[in-house]
Protein backbone atom coordinates (compact mmCIF):
# COMPACT_ATOMS: atom_id res chain seq x y z
CA UNK A 1 0.00 0.00 0.00
CA UNK A 2 1.47 3.01 -0.82
CA UNK A 3 0.96 6.58 0.79
CA UNK A 4 -0.30 9.77 -1.06
CA UNK A 5 -1.07 13.41 1.02
CA UNK A 6 -4.45 15.18 0.78
CA UNK A 7 -4.32 18.46 0.73
CA UNK A 8 -7.85 19.18 -0.12
CA UNK A 9 -8.97 22.98 -0.94
CA UNK A 10 -8.34 26.27 0.20
CA UNK A 11 -10.34 27.75 2.43
CA UNK A 12 -10.16 31.97 2.96
CA UNK A 13 -6.60 31.93 0.95
CA UNK A 14 -3.82 30.02 0.19
CA UNK A 15 -2.55 27.99 3.02
CA UNK A 16 1.27 28.42 2.99
CA UNK A 17 1.58 24.67 5.11
CA UNK A 18 0.74 23.00 1.88
CA UNK A 19 3.81 22.99 -0.33
CA UNK A 20 5.80 22.81 2.72
CA UNK A 21 3.83 19.73 3.56
CA UNK A 22 3.94 18.31 0.44
CA UNK A 23 7.74 18.60 -0.27
CA UNK A 24 8.16 16.70 3.17
CA UNK A 25 5.89 13.93 1.94
CA UNK A 26 8.26 13.48 -1.23
CA UNK A 27 11.19 13.07 0.82
CA UNK A 28 9.38 10.80 2.84
CA UNK A 29 8.67 8.83 0.33
CA UNK A 30 5.01 9.50 -0.20
CA UNK A 31 4.10 8.27 -3.79
CA UNK A 32 1.26 11.40 -4.72
CA UNK A 33 0.04 14.33 -3.39
CA UNK A 34 -3.42 15.44 -4.68
CA UNK A 35 -5.69 18.88 -4.37
CA UNK A 36 -9.09 19.52 -4.07
CA UNK A 37 -11.94 21.84 -5.43
CA UNK A 38 -15.22 23.28 -4.23
CA UNK A 39 -16.39 26.60 -4.97
CA UNK A 40 -13.28 28.50 -3.74
CA UNK A 41 -9.98 27.56 -5.27
CA UNK A 42 -9.44 25.30 -8.09
CA UNK A 43 -7.96 22.17 -8.45
CA UNK A 44 -5.55 22.30 -11.01
CA UNK A 45 -3.51 25.47 -10.91
CA UNK A 46 -2.22 24.68 -6.98
CA UNK A 47 -1.24 21.43 -8.12
CA UNK A 48 0.86 23.40 -10.71
CA UNK A 49 2.38 25.05 -8.02
CA UNK A 50 3.39 22.21 -6.31
CA UNK A 51 4.51 20.17 -9.36
CA UNK A 52 7.24 23.13 -10.14
CA UNK A 53 8.86 22.66 -6.25
CA UNK A 54 8.41 19.01 -6.64
CA UNK A 55 10.51 16.51 -8.88
CA UNK A 56 9.29 12.32 -8.21
CA UNK A 57 5.85 13.29 -6.12
CA UNK A 58 2.80 12.04 -8.05
CA UNK A 59 0.00 14.86 -8.24
CA UNK A 60 -3.22 14.41 -8.34
CA UNK A 61 -7.16 15.79 -8.31
CA UNK A 62 -9.25 14.75 -5.63
CA UNK A 63 -11.40 15.58 -6.84
CA UNK A 64 -11.68 18.13 -10.03
CA UNK A 65 -15.39 18.29 -10.41
CA UNK A 66 -16.81 17.11 -13.73
CA UNK A 67 -19.57 20.44 -13.90
CA UNK A 68 -16.57 22.99 -13.36
CA UNK A 69 -15.73 22.20 -17.01
CA UNK A 70 -16.36 20.50 -20.11
CA UNK A 71 -14.60 16.91 -20.24
CA UNK A 72 -12.11 18.50 -22.80
CA UNK A 73 -11.09 21.69 -21.14
CA UNK A 74 -10.19 18.71 -18.43
CA UNK A 75 -8.13 16.67 -20.25
CA UNK A 76 -6.41 19.54 -21.78
CA UNK A 77 -5.46 20.64 -18.00
CA UNK A 78 -4.42 17.38 -17.48
CA UNK A 79 -2.32 16.78 -20.61
CA UNK A 80 -0.64 20.07 -19.92
CA UNK A 81 0.56 19.48 -16.37
CA UNK A 82 1.55 15.87 -16.98
CA UNK A 83 3.75 17.44 -19.77
CA UNK A 84 4.87 20.06 -17.36
CA UNK A 85 5.54 17.60 -14.57
CA UNK A 86 7.34 14.74 -16.75
CA UNK A 87 4.57 12.81 -16.53
CA UNK A 88 3.30 12.73 -12.99
CA UNK A 89 -0.47 13.62 -13.65
CA UNK A 90 -3.32 11.66 -12.09
CA UNK A 91 -6.64 12.65 -12.70
CA UNK A 92 -9.28 12.02 -10.43
CA UNK A 93 -13.06 13.37 -11.08
CA UNK A 94 -16.17 13.75 -9.36
CA UNK A 95 -19.82 14.70 -10.09
CA UNK A 96 -20.30 16.61 -6.90
CA UNK A 97 -24.40 17.30 -6.09
CA UNK A 98 -27.61 19.22 -6.86
CA UNK A 99 -26.57 21.70 -4.38
CA UNK A 100 -22.88 22.74 -5.50
CA UNK A 101 -23.57 22.21 -9.51
CA UNK A 102 -27.02 24.39 -9.79
CA UNK A 103 -25.71 26.56 -6.84
CA UNK A 104 -22.50 26.96 -8.19
CA UNK A 105 -21.97 26.04 -11.66
CA UNK A 106 -24.92 27.36 -12.43
CA UNK A 107 -26.42 24.13 -14.64
CA UNK A 108 -28.71 21.50 -13.75
CA UNK A 109 -27.50 18.40 -11.91
CA UNK A 110 -27.94 15.51 -14.37
CA UNK A 111 -31.24 13.19 -14.62
CA UNK A 112 -28.58 10.12 -15.19
CA UNK A 113 -25.56 10.93 -13.39
CA UNK A 114 -24.08 7.58 -14.58
CA UNK A 115 -24.48 8.03 -18.43
CA UNK A 116 -23.12 11.75 -17.59
CA UNK A 117 -20.18 10.32 -15.79
CA UNK A 118 -19.51 7.88 -18.64
CA UNK A 119 -19.97 10.22 -22.02
CA UNK A 120 -17.01 12.54 -19.19
CA UNK A 121 -14.20 9.71 -18.55
CA UNK A 122 -15.32 8.66 -22.79
CA UNK A 123 -14.34 12.41 -24.33
CA UNK A 124 -11.11 12.45 -21.81
CA UNK A 125 -9.70 9.27 -23.23
CA UNK A 126 -10.50 10.51 -26.40
CA UNK A 127 -8.33 13.34 -25.91
CA UNK A 128 -5.61 11.89 -23.87
CA UNK A 129 -5.20 9.01 -26.70
CA UNK A 130 -5.63 11.21 -30.07
CA UNK A 131 -6.33 8.21 -31.90
CA UNK A 132 -8.66 10.80 -33.89
CA UNK A 133 -10.71 13.50 -33.99
CA UNK A 134 -13.34 13.69 -31.09
CA UNK A 135 -16.50 11.91 -31.57
CA UNK A 136 -19.59 11.26 -29.25
CA UNK A 137 -23.30 11.25 -30.11
CA UNK A 138 -23.68 11.60 -26.84
CA UNK A 139 -26.73 12.91 -24.24
CA UNK A 140 -24.86 15.07 -21.97
CA UNK A 141 -21.80 15.98 -24.09
CA UNK A 142 -22.28 16.07 -28.34
CA UNK A 143 -18.92 16.36 -30.33
CA UNK A 144 -19.76 18.00 -32.38
CA UNK A 145 -21.97 19.87 -31.34
CA UNK A 146 -25.75 19.27 -32.96
CA UNK A 147 -28.12 21.50 -31.22
CA UNK A 148 -30.97 23.09 -33.07
CA UNK A 149 -29.22 26.53 -30.77
CA UNK A 150 -25.96 26.36 -32.72
CA UNK A 151 -25.02 27.25 -35.91
CA UNK A 152 -24.12 23.87 -37.34
CA UNK A 153 -20.24 24.45 -37.94
CA UNK A 154 -19.43 22.68 -35.08
CA UNK A 155 -15.82 20.19 -37.08
CA UNK A 156 -14.27 16.90 -35.07
CA UNK A 157 -11.35 17.85 -33.87
CA UNK A 158 -8.21 16.26 -31.94
CA UNK A 159 -5.66 18.07 -30.01
CA UNK A 160 -3.42 19.67 -31.52
CA UNK A 161 -0.67 19.49 -28.49
CA UNK A 162 0.43 15.51 -28.51
CA UNK A 163 -0.69 14.31 -24.79
CA UNK A 164 2.62 12.93 -22.86
CA UNK A 165 0.60 9.84 -22.17
CA UNK A 166 -2.44 8.31 -23.59
CA UNK A 167 -3.00 6.16 -20.63
CA UNK A 168 -2.73 8.91 -17.93
CA UNK A 169 -4.64 7.13 -14.85
CA UNK A 170 -8.29 8.77 -14.92
CA UNK A 171 -10.20 7.84 -11.31
CA UNK A 172 -13.31 8.59 -9.93
CA UNK A 173 -14.95 9.43 -6.60
CA UNK A 174 -18.06 7.20 -6.15
CA UNK A 175 -20.07 7.18 -3.63
CA UNK A 176 -23.81 5.28 -4.65
CA UNK A 177 -23.35 1.48 -5.24
CA UNK A 178 -24.21 1.86 -8.95
CA UNK A 179 -21.75 4.21 -9.39
CA UNK A 180 -18.97 2.15 -7.80
CA UNK A 181 -19.98 -0.70 -9.96
CA UNK A 182 -19.53 1.48 -13.14
CA UNK A 183 -16.26 3.31 -11.95
CA UNK A 184 -14.57 -0.41 -11.58
CA UNK A 185 -15.74 -1.01 -15.16
CA UNK A 186 -14.56 2.32 -16.80
CA UNK A 187 -12.18 4.14 -14.86
CA UNK A 188 -8.50 3.37 -13.78
CA UNK A 189 -8.88 3.67 -9.92
CA UNK A 190 -11.71 4.75 -7.22
CA UNK A 191 -11.66 7.23 -4.65
CA UNK A 192 -13.88 6.57 -1.78
CA UNK A 193 -14.50 8.69 0.56
CA UNK A 194 -15.56 7.32 3.73
CA UNK A 195 -13.52 4.07 3.57
CA UNK A 196 -13.69 2.01 6.84
CA UNK A 197 -11.46 -1.29 6.72
CA UNK A 198 -13.94 -3.21 8.72
CA UNK A 199 -16.30 -3.12 5.35
CA UNK A 200 -14.88 -4.45 2.54
CA UNK A 201 -16.99 -7.14 2.19
CA UNK A 202 -19.42 -4.54 0.70
CA UNK A 203 -17.29 -3.68 -2.23
CA UNK A 204 -16.27 -6.93 -2.82
CA UNK A 205 -18.95 -7.28 -5.82
CA UNK A 206 -17.63 -4.22 -7.47
CA UNK A 207 -14.46 -4.66 -7.00
CA UNK A 208 -14.49 -7.77 -8.75
CA UNK A 209 -15.21 -6.32 -12.25
CA UNK A 210 -12.21 -4.06 -11.57
CA UNK A 211 -8.85 -5.01 -14.33
CA UNK A 212 -5.90 -6.01 -13.10
CA UNK A 213 -3.65 -2.47 -11.57
CA UNK A 214 -7.10 -0.86 -10.61
CA UNK A 215 -6.35 1.72 -7.89
CA UNK A 216 -8.01 1.96 -4.67
CA UNK A 217 -7.21 5.29 -3.16
CA UNK A 218 -9.44 6.50 -0.06
CA UNK A 219 -8.66 9.49 2.00
CA UNK A 220 -8.28 9.69 5.58
CA UNK A 221 -7.49 11.82 7.96
CA UNK A 222 -4.44 11.13 10.16
CA UNK A 223 -2.97 12.52 13.71
CA UNK A 224 -0.64 11.46 15.88
CA UNK A 225 -1.54 12.03 19.58
CA UNK A 226 -2.28 10.86 22.87
CA UNK A 227 -5.80 11.85 23.30
CA UNK A 228 -8.23 10.04 20.79
CA UNK A 229 -11.33 12.14 21.44
CA UNK A 230 -9.25 15.04 21.02
CA UNK A 231 -7.51 13.72 17.51
CA UNK A 232 -10.97 12.64 16.10
CA UNK A 233 -12.74 16.32 16.54
CA UNK A 234 -11.41 17.44 12.87
CA UNK A 235 -12.76 14.34 11.53
CA UNK A 236 -15.63 15.33 13.33
CA UNK A 237 -15.79 18.62 12.28
CA UNK A 238 -15.30 17.65 8.92
CA UNK A 239 -18.55 14.77 8.72
CA UNK A 240 -20.53 17.18 10.33
CA UNK A 241 -19.98 19.79 7.60
CA UNK A 242 -20.61 16.95 4.72
CA UNK A 243 -23.63 15.27 6.23
CA UNK A 244 -24.69 18.54 7.66
CA UNK A 245 -24.35 20.84 4.83
CA UNK A 246 -22.97 19.34 1.63
CA UNK A 247 -26.45 19.22 0.05
CA UNK A 248 -29.88 19.32 0.74
CA UNK A 249 -32.09 17.40 3.12
CA UNK A 250 -33.70 15.62 0.03
CA UNK A 251 -30.34 14.75 -2.05
CA UNK A 252 -27.31 14.24 0.30
CA UNK A 253 -25.03 11.78 -1.07
CA UNK A 254 -22.72 12.07 2.05
CA UNK A 255 -25.54 11.22 4.03
CA UNK A 256 -27.30 8.60 2.16
CA UNK A 257 -23.23 6.78 2.61
CA UNK A 258 -22.99 7.37 6.06
CA UNK A 259 -26.33 6.14 6.58
CA UNK A 260 -25.35 2.68 4.54
CA UNK A 261 -22.63 2.44 6.37
CA UNK A 262 -25.24 1.74 9.14
CA UNK A 263 -25.53 5.21 10.91
CA UNK A 264 -29.14 6.26 8.93
CA UNK A 265 -30.22 7.63 12.26
CA UNK A 266 -27.17 9.82 13.33
CA UNK A 267 -27.38 10.89 9.34
CA UNK A 268 -30.53 12.42 9.86
CA UNK A 269 -30.07 13.88 13.23
CA UNK A 270 -26.59 15.19 12.25
CA UNK A 271 -28.89 16.84 8.83
CA UNK A 272 -31.79 18.50 11.37
CA UNK A 273 -29.17 20.23 13.37
CA UNK A 274 -27.30 21.41 10.69
CA UNK A 275 -30.42 22.72 8.75
CA UNK A 276 -30.82 24.67 12.40
CA UNK A 277 -28.02 26.64 12.14
CA UNK A 278 -26.85 24.12 15.64
CA UNK A 279 -23.32 23.43 13.74
CA UNK A 280 -21.57 22.85 16.85
CA UNK A 281 -24.10 20.56 17.88
CA UNK A 282 -24.18 18.95 14.64
CA UNK A 283 -20.74 18.39 15.08
CA UNK A 284 -21.21 16.91 18.59
CA UNK A 285 -24.00 14.43 17.18
CA UNK A 286 -21.12 12.62 15.14
CA UNK A 287 -20.84 9.38 16.90
CA UNK A 288 -17.17 9.34 17.59
CA UNK A 289 -16.72 5.26 16.32
CA UNK A 290 -18.15 6.10 13.05
CA UNK A 291 -15.32 9.34 12.78
CA UNK A 292 -12.80 6.89 14.07
CA UNK A 293 -13.37 3.65 11.66
CA UNK A 294 -12.71 6.26 8.67
CA UNK A 295 -9.77 7.74 10.27
CA UNK A 296 -6.34 7.33 11.88
CA UNK A 297 -6.24 8.40 15.07
CA UNK A 298 -3.93 8.46 18.14
CA UNK A 299 -0.53 7.28 19.52
CA UNK A 300 1.79 5.75 17.64
CA UNK A 301 1.15 1.86 18.58
CA UNK A 302 -2.54 2.62 18.11
CA UNK A 303 -2.24 4.05 14.35
CA UNK A 304 0.29 0.84 13.79
CA UNK A 305 -2.19 -1.44 15.00
CA UNK A 306 -5.05 0.33 12.62
CA UNK A 307 -3.02 0.86 10.04
CA UNK A 308 -2.47 -2.69 9.34
CA UNK A 309 -6.03 -3.13 8.74
CA UNK A 310 -6.24 -0.80 5.69
CA UNK A 311 -2.82 -2.32 4.45
CA UNK A 312 -5.06 -6.21 4.82
CA UNK A 313 -7.75 -5.42 2.27
CA UNK A 314 -7.60 -3.69 -0.86
CA UNK A 315 -6.56 -0.65 -0.77
CA UNK A 316 -3.61 0.51 -2.87
CA UNK A 317 -3.48 4.15 -2.11
CA UNK A 318 -3.95 5.58 1.06
CA UNK A 319 -4.37 9.48 0.75
CA UNK A 320 -3.65 11.19 3.64
CA UNK A 321 -4.81 14.42 5.59
CA UNK A 322 -2.40 15.20 7.95
CA UNK A 323 -2.01 18.50 9.51
CA UNK A 324 1.75 18.81 10.62
CA UNK A 325 5.15 16.69 9.18
CA UNK A 326 5.17 14.33 12.40
CA UNK A 327 2.05 12.30 11.95
CA UNK A 328 3.77 12.11 7.65
CA UNK A 329 6.93 10.51 9.37
CA UNK A 330 5.14 8.47 11.78
CA UNK A 331 2.74 7.05 9.11
CA UNK A 332 5.64 6.80 6.61
CA UNK A 333 7.93 4.86 8.93
CA UNK A 334 4.76 2.14 9.98
CA UNK A 335 4.52 1.78 6.35
CA UNK A 336 7.53 0.24 5.10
Amino acid sequence: MRLGLALGYWGRGPDPRHLELARQAEDLGYHSVWTAESWGSDAFTALTWIAAHTTRIRLGTAVAQMAARTPTATAMHALTLDHLSGGRMLLGLGLSGPQVVEGWYGRPFPSSPLTLTREYVDVVRQVLRREGPVRLAGRYHAHPYTGTDGMGLGKPLKPVTHPLRGDLPVLLGAEGPKNVAQTARIADGWLPLYWSPSRVSAHEAALAQAPPGFLVAPMAQARVCDDVAEGLLPVKMMLGFYIGGMGAARHNFHADLMARMGYAEEAARIQALFAEGRKEDAVRAVPDAFADEISLVGPRERIAERLALWRAGPVTDLLVTAPEPRTLRVLADLNT
